[in-house]
């Protein structure tokens, strides 16, 4: 029997018809963690995932928007009770000005504060040019789980995640790179998670999404020379949904 796929990290509501792409996956039974970027796509995103039993909204407050929506922090506060699943979050420090980034921080800080006091949460995290900080904010003893999705920082940082317990999500994009290689070489396979990040990831001229992410299980297989990677991968899903349970 083939195995059973996931997807942590993909954007169902920038897809031009979300409404095909939630039959595509219920229909491939890929268990998937759509993420948002504010606390209205959350909204908007539950409505359009409906009954489905394979894929769950994440609260998301996105880095290059925080410092735009900052006043959305509150009705993000009031939403976490929702679900446990939180993404996408985090910090982005790509040519951003100064107060930007302190905007971002501030955001971030408050959202993390939070997770920590209401425990038991899954969170996909945004680092680009900002792994230190990330990874400092959390810390060593978040009551969760903590995934850094598409991950392209020095090798030290990503050290100091596998000690404080954190995983990594895995997209195509990452398997084709040298610096996606060199990331993958670096991490132990029982940290390896999966993610599309559809649609900015694409699959020849169209986006990738949840079914399509057995072709980043190929390319990962190579890469580590592991047949068995699925398999692994897939494990680790589990592990990290239990005990925590979805809602």
């Amino acid at each position: 029997m083939k195995t059973r796929l996931h997807d942590t990290h993909f954007h169902l509501d920038l897809f031009e018809n979300p409404a095909v792409v939630v039959e595509r996956i219920n229909e491939a039974n890929v268990y998937t963690i759509a993420v948002t970027n504010l606390p209205a796509v959350f909204e908007n995103t539950k409505r359009l995932i409906g009954s489905s039993k394979y894929i769950r909204a994440a609260l998301g407050f996105h880095p290059e928007v925080a410092s735009r929506h900052a006043h959305q922090i509150d009705k993000f506060l009031q939403l976490l009770p929702l679900t446990k699943y939180i993404g996408e979050i985090g910090l982005d420090n790509f040519k951003k000005t100064t107060s930007d980034y302190a905007a971002q921080k501030r955001v971030f800080e408050t959202i993390i504060n939070a997770c920590h006091d209401a425990t038991s949460k899954i969170i996909t995290l945004h680092s680009r040019r900002a792994e230190k900080d990330v990874i400092s904010i959390i810390g060593p003893r978040f009551p969760g789980i903590a995934i850094l999705h598409w991950y392209s920082g020095s090798i030290s940082e990503l050290e100091k995640a596998l000690s404080y317990g954190f995983y990594f999500s895995i997209n195509h994009a990452m398997t084709q790179s040298e610096n996606g290689k060199k990331i993958i070489a670096h991490l132990p396979k029982e940290r390896m998670l999966l993610e599309t990040d559809g649609p900015f990831v694409k699959w020849g001229n169209n986006p990738f999404d949840p079914c399509l992410v057995d072709n980043t299980v190929t390319a990962l297989s190579q890469l580590t020379k592991n047949p068995e990677i699925a398999s692994i991968v897939n494990s680790n899903f589990r592990q990290v949904l239990n005990p925590l349970q979805s809602t």
